[in-house]
């Protein structure tokens, strides 16, 4: 089963910037506290990150995953889709960033479907945590 979440943040930054620190994936450990490291296996010829290997805390465990970036909206979204993982089947994500005066408005998005299936109170527990990012993409572009 395919679980999905979304949330909104008002970030005092402008779009370039919050793009800017949202495909800076080598630092998301500085950041994002779920995030154990970050390996950028293939760059674009504008040197994105495409391909990244990541390796983060989930569940009570160490996981491994990579994701392809899509830049096909850049600078208006970033997606992503799961190339490979260990835990899951599927995840699929984006954020979206939308200037507004000297704010962005950022939408992160995400569809994750496990292999194995979790009871709902730590599947809520798992979400409120990844949705959680975004209130440390935030701190991190208006620090």
């Amino acid at each position: 089963m395919v679980d999905s979440a979304s949330e909104t943040e008002l970030i005092a930054a402008s779009a370039e910037k919050c793009f800017d620190v949202a495909i800076d994936v080598e630092r998301y450990p500085e950041w994002a506290p779920d995030i154990k490291e970050a390996l950028v296996r293939e760059r674009d010829s504008q040197n994105r990150p495409v391909l990244v290997e990541y390796r983060a805390s989930a569940l009570g465990r160490s996981t491994h995953y990579t994701l392809k970036y899509d830049y096909a909206n850049a600078p208006k979204q970033i997606s992503w889709h799961l190339a490979q993982g260990d835990i899951m089947r599927s995840i699929d994500g984006s954020y979206k960033f939308e200037q507004s005066d000297t704010n962005t408005k950022v939408t992160y998005s995400l569809s994750v479907e496990l292999i194995v299936p979790i009871p709902g109170f730590i599947k809520r527990r798992a979400e409120g945590r990844i949705l959680h990012t975004l209130k440390e993409l935030k701190a991190r572009c208006e620090s």
